[in-house]
């Protein structure tokens, strides 16, 4: 395994090792060579330098997962700007206040994906501001440049002294997005741990098939250079087309989490011959498992689900290892990663005895810098320094964290984050809703799926579903955040102090 302080430095070391290994095939078998990589990145860094982006300067990009997405996190680095990945799935209402707030000078989008206009969101929003954001149009091509006119590359920091080099954003429980400040450092912990969990090889063929701007796609960048294996990418998942593609490309480490695990199980069940002979692990996470789909993968496939769990302020703080029996892979979500400090707090406000349930505070060296609104961080961190995950769980005998529930009012959708605050807010705007909850219900597909309980304004004739949808829509919400389930109460359950009682309504309507 190589190291590297920054992952300029790390890309160096790798290409000095091994710079005719693949680093990235795609779905169209368009491959790409560590050494490739890094003078394309070079090539890359100088058109946009060119353009008049240094080092710095915070440049958010909504790219699909495309080699060229990849490159340009390499082209960024070698610049030292700031990087902003936002998923592709943000709309004018999340995009817009994400690089309003990070002060974006230049953003990156295709022209139009998956039929929607990111160019004409992107102008609109450059438009509506003061003129000091730029908008790059990048479809699969990025700005090239001659490596000998760029700067010389800035000396690489020890991890207490890096700065801030990438802004994650994620909805939690306010309505805004907030930014999580990584550095190359927290970053490159978490990829290390990862990787030596999942006993990664340059013989690895890993599946890079989510959204390359999530936390998790940058993290399997610098594991990919740490360990020197390759990715198989995809732009997007497809339940056959993906299979298929991964089965072409000799998958081994097929992720990355219950949705796709389910899909796979689904495709080699109509298969008559093995579809994955050599895959050795299918890593996942964000979102809960069943337990007997970890006994079913093993039946079909012969190998294990390795889950983990962590946040984007805090990612992958724990881990599955192979060496874990079916049963604590079942149930847990592995051991702490090397340098993670967990405590586990009650309710009120006490040090959880062992094995007894808790919030879980985390330190570790993948934990943020704190968010870009400063003024989050006192309820973000306690008074010794740890980060407040939201998250209830409790440590089985043998070391593994168990997950039981969430502190925090969020649901947890296929791995992305929904604020039911968010979406509550935008319904209340409704003249048909006189009060609403919007819960969380357990789903075996999605994790857990959204449902809207609505209490009809008095006098007023019960919106409908497609109502909702389309109201939420023209609100500027994104479609991963609509709920998929209505319900009508005639009052909404409350405590003396106007709380609403949502597990009241979570027991209601889970079935």
């Amino acid at each position: 395994m190589l190291v590297g302080r920054t992952l300029w430095e790390l890309l160096d070391r790798r290409v000095d090792e091994t710079p005719d290994a693949l680093m990235a095939v795609d779905e169209d078998m368009r491959t790409i060579t560590f050494a490739e990589y890094w003078a394309e990145s070079e090539r890359a860094a100088a058109g946009l330098a060119a353009l008049g982006v240094g080092s710095g300067d915070v440049v958010s990009w909504q790219l699909p997962t495309w080699i060229e997405s990849m490159v340009l996190v390499g082209a960024l680095s070698r610049i030292g700007a700031v990087q902003n990945p936002m998923l592709p799935i943000y709309r004018e209402r999340e995009v817009g206040f994400v690089t309003d707030q990070a002060g974006s000078s230049l953003m990156i989008v295709p022209s139009v994906w998956k039929g929607f206009d990111f160019e004409a969101m992107a102008t609109s929003l450059s438009e509506a501001g003061d003129g000091s954001m730029r908008v790059l149009v990048a479809d699969k091509a990025l700005p090239q440049g001659d490596p000998s006119s760029l700067p010389p590359i800035e000396d690489p920091r020890d991890a207490d002294e890096q700065p801030v080099r990438w802004l994650f954003y994620t909805s939690g429980t306010t309505a805004d997005p907030k930014g999580a400040q990584h550095t190359d450092a927290s970053i490159a912990a978490v990829a290390k741990g990862m990787g030596e969990r999942l006993g990664c090889i340059p013989e690895d063929r890993n599946a890079l098939i989510f959204p390359f701007t999530h936390i998790g796609g940058i993290t399997w960048l610098f594991t990919s250079l740490q360990f020197g294996l390759s990715n198989i990418l995809m732009e997007s998942f497809d339940p056959v087309a993906t299979p298929e593609v991964l089965s072409r490309e000799n998958v081994t480490l097929a992720g990355s989490g219950t949705v796709f695990h389910q899909t796979y199980l689904a495709y080699q069940r109509s298969q008559p011959t093995p579809v994955f002979p050599n895959v050795r692990g299918f890593p996942g996470g964000g979102a809960p498992k069943p337990p007997a789909l970890v006994a079913e993968m093993r039946e079909v496939f012969d190998a294990p689900i390795l889950s983990g769990y962590g946040l984007t302020e805090a990612p992958i703080l724990t881990m599955a290892d192979l060496s874990d029996s079916d049963e604590e892979l079942a149930r847990s979500e592995g051991k702490p990663m090397p340098g993670v400090e967990l405590k586990f707090v009650t309710l009120d406000g006490e040090v959880a005895a062992p094995g007894e349930e808790g919030e879980i505070r985390a330190k570790a060296p993948q934990v943020m810098r704190g968010y870009l609104d400063s003024s989050l961080d006192a309820d973000a961190f306690d008074e010794d320094g740890y980060f407040r995950t939201g998250d209830l769980g409790r440590l089985d005998e043998l070391g593994n964290v168990v997950i039981t529930g969430r502190v925090k009012d969020v649901i947890i959708r296929k791995g992305e984050n929904v604020s039911a605050k968010e979406v509550e807010d935008l319904l209340y705007t409704h003249p048909a809703v006189g009060d609403v909850a919007v819960i969380g219900l357990p789903d075996p597909d999605s994790g857990e799926r959204v449902c809207a309980v609505v209490q009809t304004a008095e006098g007023a004739e019960a919106i409908s579903f497609d109502d909702m949808v389309a109201h939420l829509k023209d609100s500027g919400l994104m479609t991963q955040k609509l709920p998929e389930q209505l319900e009508f109460v005639d009052a909404i359950p409350r405590n003396p102090a106007g709380k609403v009682l949502k597990h009241v309504l979570q027991d209601q309507y889970k079935g």
